[in-house]
């Protein structure tokens, strides 16, 4: 069997049996190392070099952490949740209509600043370890499931960055997925990349509608004496807390466009509360290691992940994989786009990283499907949704780490079964389809 295939699906079979997904991705790793005929140093070796490639994501999230710690601080989350829960308390717990109101705007709320994140104010899952714990206690007076939660914030994190070429999606279609496929062979001057992506992003849509509308719409009963140990603490702001949460926010903001670093951004927004006041100088240490604990699970998996990807790569059998899936396929392109799908999605979910996924795919598709005789067109629609493929769905992603480390705050959210397979059956299944209809017909 494939080293790749037995290593993912090791890793995935762990995951679903909550294991550790850190454990999970060092056994699949070991796994599939020496599956692939490596020795148990050499797989070890290549494991400890590739996680030096998940540490700037590490500590970009951790300080983003810290950050994130500071903005509550600041009151600026809980200014929120108090007003959503003096809407709730207004409200007559029969009226059904008007509760379904305040779980739309909560809902909505959510999309707007998941989708924002990318482009508007691009830091990513920083905001969900921020802004979504406070609110727990108003999604629990609502019944809302969480599972939906997860849903609206997984497509927010992905949807934007596959489809517009701005912020995040700027660096995924433009200097990697446009840029890898020019680099191996295809003209890319004339192409626009949001005509190729407008039908994946499509499925995505239509996986968001189906669980708002049909999936996730029941109740769902939380523990609220849980919830209110954890998080309705008394967290005191004014205007001034509110106007310096603001400022921060702006700041970091500029500062990550100016320097192109999420950890210098955030590092500058840190320092302006505590000049502000809003942190005390003698609480500034405290509460950094505080925010950067919050966010380190997700830097440890990160970091894993780029060790597991770095063993596929030393085994060998990514591109063993690709040819052997396609060479009985003949010209039948269908057929072919399908199964490079497929891969995509398995080579996807084991690294976790749809960024890092591109350079791999790109070098296997882009010469295959030239010589299928796919158009441009439907090569850049092909590579761009294999590499999306996995990214919903995959324990080891941060799209999926980020909407459980918020929702998890009390520990009601199981990260696999509430969070990894509900995002793997809604976006993964209609972006593998949609993925493969634009491949055909474009």
């Amino acid at each position: 069997m494939n080293a790749v295939v037995v290593a993912v699906a090791v890793m995935l079979v762990l995951s679903l049996c909550r294991i550790h997904v850190v454990v999970a991705l060092i056994i699949g790793a070991m796994s599939g190392g020496l599956l692939a005929g490596m020795s148990l140093e050499a797989t070890i070796n290549a494991f400890n070099s590739g996680l030096g490639g998940g540490a700037t994501v590490a500590l970009s999230y951790a300080t983003l952490g810290a950050f994130a710690v500071a903005i509550a601080k600041s009151g600026l989350a809980h200014a929120l949740a108090d007003k959503a829960l003096a809407l709730v308390g207004r409200q007559d717990a029969a009226a059904s209509a008007a509760t379904g109101g305040i779980k739309a705007m909560i809902i909505g709320l959510l999309l707007a600043i998941a989708i924002s994140s990318q482009n508007i104010l691009p830091i990513h899952i920083a905001f969900i370890p921020l802004v979504v714990p406070p609110l727990l206690y108003v999604m629990a007076k609502l019944a809302l499931d969480r599972r939906l939660v997860a849903c609206v914030l997984t497509f927010g994190l992905i949807t934007p960055y596959m489809f517009l070429p701005v912020g995040f999606g700027g660096i995924y279609l433009n200097e990697i997925l446009m840029a890898n496929v020019a680099t191996n062979g295809v003209d890319t001057a004339e192409l626009s990349v949001m005509v190729a992506m407008a039908l994946p992003a499509l499925g995505m849509l239509l996986g968001l509608g189906t669980a708002v509308f049909f999936s996730y719409r029941g109740k769902r009963h939380y523990d609220l004496a849980t919830i209110e140990q954890q998080e309705q603490v008394s967290v005191h702001y004014n205007r001034w807390t509110l106007i310096m949460a603001g400022a921060a926010i702006v700041t970091a903001f500029v500062v990550q466009l100016w320097l192109n670093s999420m950890i210098l951004g955030a590092l500058a927004g840190f320092v302006l509360f505590t000049l502000s006041g809003v942190v005390k100088w003698k609480e500034a240490d405290d509460l950094f290691t505080e925010g950067m604990k919050m966010l380190a699970m997700i830097g440890f998996i990160m970091i894993a992940a780029s060790g597991f990807a770095e063993v596929m790569r030393e085994t060998g059998q990514i591109a063993s994989l690709v040819e052997s899936s396609v060479a009985t396929i003949g010209d039948n392109k269908a057929l072919a786009a399908l199964l490079m799908l497929l891969v995509g999605l398995l080579i996807t979910m084991g690294i976790g990283s749809s960024f890092s996924t591109i350079p791999i795919i790109a070098a296997l598709y882009v010469p295959l499907a030239l010589q299928m005789g796919f158009s441009p067109l439907a090569i850049v629609a092909l590579v761009g949704t294999a590499g999306a493929l996995g990214d919903a769905g995959s324990p080891a992603s941060d799209s999926t780490l980020g909407p459980t480390a918020g929702l998890n705050a009390d520990g009601q959210h199981n990260h696999i079964w509430d969070t990894v397979v509900p995002t793997f059956l809604h976006y993964n299944l209609p972006l593998l389809a949609f993925g493969w209809l634009a491949a055909v017909i474009l």
